[in-house]
């Protein structure tokens, strides 16, 4: 099928967003997607917040996106807008990026006031990288995700329901995405 780049903009290792795309992960796997995960907050600070381009962790970032067909990008939201770390990373990656590429946007955060961070923070720089395709993405509360003691999740029965759905969408339309011919 498709090379799938999961994008984590957490900067916390234990976040319900990164536990939540991770699980996200398992299901595009389970549907013969190659899964590369790609936490943003392992990039060395220094290499994002001094825009060093050439930093070896740079370089391959710029690398798992252009490999990508498809790149599920997941952020908690702080102050009605994406992560910084992620707002790093954008920043440093080629203009257009996204150029060619199916994208799901998701975010979590703490009060549905937040909600719209996907479609008014996030989709407009996703959209300005070049991406074929931005699917609907989906917002989740993090009340509605739990981590259990042996670290399996579990997601409220709306959001579990909302989430298989984008998830699905997502992965239809990686068969979908028209293939770019390169310039001659």
């Amino acid at each position: 099928m498709a090379t799938v780049l999961s994008v984590s903009g957490s900067p916390s290792a234990s976040s319900r967003t990164n536990r939540l795309l991770r699980h996200l992960d398992q299901r595009l796997a389970a549907q013969g997607h190659q899964v590369i995960a790609l936490d943003v907050r392992t990039i060395p600070a220094e290499a994002l917040l001094g825009a060093d381009f050439q930093h070896p962790a740079i370089v391959e970032a710029t690398e798992l996106f252009a490999r990508a067909d498809g790149v599920v990008v997941a952020t908690p939201v702080y102050k009605a807008s994406y992560s910084g770390v992620l707002k790093a990373l954008l920043d440093l990656l080629p203009q257009y990026a996204l150029t060619g590429k199916t994208v799901l946007p998701l975010a979590t955060g703490g009060t549905t006031a937040h909600v719209l961070a996907i479609d008014y923070a996030l989709r407009p720089v996703l959209n300005s990288m070049g991406a074929a395709h931005i699917v609907q993405g989906w917002f989740t509360l993090d009340k509605d995700i739990t981590v259990h003691e042996d670290g399996t999740l579990s997601v409220a029965a709306a959001g579990t329901e909302a989430l298989t759905q984008v998830v699905d969408q997502f992965s239809a339309a990686l068969g979908r995405t028209p293939v770019l011919a390169a310039a001659s």
